[in-house]
């Protein structure tokens, strides 16, 4: 009976012991004079999301819907108070204007500051992860990777993805027809994730890979493995990293595999090796890291500003600021650069092949839109002189193509939210009355798709509406609104790039086809209600019909 007795005092001190660290900070916004959503035990606001009842979109939205009239208000992620940014105002001070307030990312553990020596992590050292300093000395080694003079270098090696997927859809087409079919039906988002993997493999590693003829090869094994979603330990990974990041820094946890570190390790290096070896040039990653190393990859302005003129960039393009044009003298290790190539692979591989799958999708549901789209391809392939290819200057030229991407990526904001960390007391102050400080180490969220879907700024936000975009409503987007690559001098870096390589797979895909919905195509298109898995409901399916039949 002694015993009993004093394994429930254990317990119920264990109870009491968790329920008090999980509420510590639920008064956090009682004395600041904004508006907070009340949280709930144990998950703060966070439980529908945890439960699996919304979206991550849906999720995002609730949140920056909660209080309407606010410009800042306050929510719980799970124990953590955060605070949610709804005014565009705001969010163009906070990410611009009082950018060295909130310089980093939300502290997930993985960070490299200059006093936390776990150097080995190649999570942890590439650029999103980086703080401080390092982050910027990173930042500004980086930038002139990604101008558009680069970019101008990679298209080809993009194009003849692009024009390798063509031919295997043709091929697979073709089958199709003969087996007794109007089309080939097929999957997107498998699809797409292929042609990602192609790019990426050519672009960063500089690994000539065909994973449609060839779905098994080693490296989209290795993509997949890395951004496999359903993954039992990955998840319970992110949540460590999520909540208790010091424990798992101490245990020196690795959100990778030693497979997946050894691959990315050695093919990079092995790489680079060679081509030191044999003085082979090749435009892509690669090449650049290897330049980086050497110090002598330097912005050159007046290269990169005619090429930017000459070509046009994309709407959704964000411009490199003043921190990734500064000069260092900074050393990096090979960890610290093969780190980022792993960020470019990890953070292209899944956006690129979602942002594709629901610009497909779009195409395919709103016929007139696919048509007007393919008229101006059509005349784009009609102007290049016999037996010209598409050249990077013809493809920024497309005014409608770039309309079709910038409201794909309004309408499906694959990042979804953006998070900042303050890094020494903010005083805000609304110039109406409200003042308040933010502490160092508080958290803000602006959700993206709370943004893009603001009625306010996106008349009938549910609607694909490429138009949003032309060249005369584009002068009346408010700016703060549109965030598919973030804002301010931590946002994508790779913005270029991506739209590159998403109007090449438009370009030749609408070319060559004509995309049709078939049985297996969910009209509306949902996405999954959970925490850790961004899909929808029943994947993406259409089909694809040769233009030349």
């Amino acid at each position: 009976m002694e015993i009993s007795l004093v394994t429930l005092a254990l317990l119920v001190g264990l109870c009491v012991a968790a329920y008090r660290y999980c509420t510590k900070h639920y008064f956090y916004f009682a004395d600041k004079p904004i508006p907070f959503m009340k949280p709930s035990f144990p998950f703060g606001n966070a439980g529908p999301i945890l439960m699996k009842k919304v979206s991550l979109f849906d999720h995002f939205q609730n949140l920056y819907n909660a209080f309407p009239n606010s410009r800042i208000h306050g929510m719980f992620n799970m124990r953590q108070p955060a605070y949610i940014v709804r005014d565009p105002e705001l969010v163009k001070q906070i990410t611009v204007k009082d950018f060295d307030y909130f310089v980093d990312h939300m502290t997930t553990g993985l960070e490299q500051t200059e006093d936390n020596h776990s150097n080995h992590l190649l999570l942890g050292n590439s650029l999103v992860s980086l703080r401080g300093q390092k982050w910027r000395d990173m930042r500004a080694t980086l930038s002139p990777a990604f101008t558009g003079s680069k970019m101008r270098l990679m298209f080809t090696l993009i194009a003849e993805c692009g024009q390798t997927m063509v031919e295997y859809f043709r091929a697979e087409e073709r089958k199709a027809r003969a087996a007794g079919g109007t089309g080939y039906q097929l999957e997107l988002k498998d699809v797409m994730t292929r042609f990602a993997n192609d790019v990426i493999g050519t672009a960063a590693f500089g690994i000539k890979v065909d994973s449609f003829r060839d779905p098994k090869n080693q490296f989209i094994s290795m993509a997949r493995s890395v951004t496999n979603q359903e993954s039992l330990l990955k998840a319970i990974k992110m949540l460590g990293y999520t909540f208790v990041p010091k424990l798992m820094m101490r245990l020196n946890i690795d959100f990778l595999t030693p497979e997946e570190d050894r691959f990315f390790r050695s093919t990079i290096l092995e790489t680079m090796r060679t081509r030191e070896e044999k003085g082979i040039f090749r435009p892509d990653m690669i090449e650049l890291l290897m330049q980086a190393k050497k110090g002598s990859l330097k912005h050159q302005q007046g290269d990169e500003q005619r090429i930017d003129s000459e070509t046009g960039e994309g709407f959704a393009t964000v411009e490199e600021s003043h921190v990734g044009r500064r000069a260092h003298d900074r050393v990096w290790s090979d960890t610290e650069l093969i780190a980022q190539a792993f960020i470019f692979f990890f953070a292209g591989f899944e956006t690129i092949s979602w942002t594709l799958s629901f610009a497909l999708y779009e195409l395919t549901v709103h016929e007139e839109i696919q048509a007007r789209l393919y008229e101006e391809i059509r005349d784009t392939e009609q102007s290049l002189e016999e037996g010209q290819a598409l050249t990077y200057e013809k493809l920024q030229s497309m005014p409608y193509l770039d309309m079709v991407v910038s409201e794909t990526l309004r309408l499906w904001p694959i990042a979804t939210v953006l998070n900042r960390e303050c890094v020494r007391d903010y005083q805000y102050d609304d110039g109406q009355g409200v003042r308040f400080t933010i502490e160092k180490g508080a958290l803000l969220f602006i959700p993206i798709v709370g943004m893009h879907f603001n009625p306010k700024y996106y008349p009938e936000p549910e609607r694909f509406d490429p138009e949003r975009f032309n060249q005369e409503n584009r002068k009346n987007i408010q700016q703060g609104t549109y965030l598919p690559f973030g804002a301010g001098p931590r946002n994508c870096i790779g913005s270029r790039f991506a739209l590159m390589e998403a109007k090449v797979a438009l370009y030749y895909l609408l070319l060559n086809f004509r995309l049709l919905p078939c049985a297996k195509t969910q009209i509306p298109l949902k996405l999954k209600k959970s925490s850790t898995q961004f899909a929808t409901e029943q994947g993406i399916w259409l089909e694809f019909q040769s233009r030349s039949s």
